[in-house]
């Protein structure tokens, strides 16, 4: 399968929605999926594209920022082609973009996957105050254009203001993990230790 990934800040850019991102592609590429990541170029020392892990990587330049948002003017002409390029796209939110992304991919009659991270609360401030009121709005109809909105926990998403009116929409799907082999005399040291039979 041909998989669209996009949001805003990609790795090297450390956050739990970056890690989270990380680890799905990686899992997804490893099962022998097609697996491109759009995001931005937040840091010009980032190559524009490259392949990580089996995952390719487009960073989109940025045009300008506001608040923790980036602008990327060249986005939309070239997501247009990837998602014709793609099977199913999968948007990660708070994400400005989202929504045209997804009425993108919905006009190409592509499925859209909203993996919904969190709802944007930015500090007071004059910019972060507007920012907030169309990064919500944008999420409201990214939710609303979505076939299906994964979130951690339905306790998470019946209590948010966004999910909570679209809850035939939402699947709760726990965060990827890595997990490394243990030795058995690790296994068996721990065992002893804790009296564990």
């Amino acid at each position: 399968m041909r998989i669209l990934i996009a949001l805003t800040y990609y790795h090297p850019h450390k956050s739990g929605l970056t890690n989270y991102v990380k680890l799905l592609a990686r899992a997804l590429a490893a099962r022998k999926h097609q697996v491109t990541v759009l995001t931005s170029q937040y840091d010009t020392s980032l190559p524009l594209t490259e392949t990580l892990e089996g995952v390719n990587i487009i960073r989109m330049p940025v045009g300008f920022r506001v608040s923790k948002g980036v602008i990327m003017p060249g986005l939309p002409a070239r997501a247009w082609e990837l998602i014709r390029a793609a099977d199913i796209v999968n948007l990660h939110v708070p994400q400005f973009d989202a929504f045209a992304l997804a009425f993108m991919a919905r006009l190409q009659r592509k499925p859209v996957v909203l993996t919904y991270h969190c709802d944007l609360l930015l500090p007071r401030g004059f910019i972060n105050t507007i920012a907030n009121i169309v990064s919500n709005l944008a999420n409201r109809i990214s939710i609303r254009l979505a076939n299906r909105v994964v979130t951690n926990t339905l306790d998470f998403a019946r209590f948010s203001p966004y999910l909570k009116h679209s809850l035939k929409k939402v699947t709760d799907i726990q965060p990827p993990i890595e997990t490394s082999m243990v030795a058995e005399k690790e296994v068996s040291t721990f065992r002893k230790k804790h009296k564990i039979s």
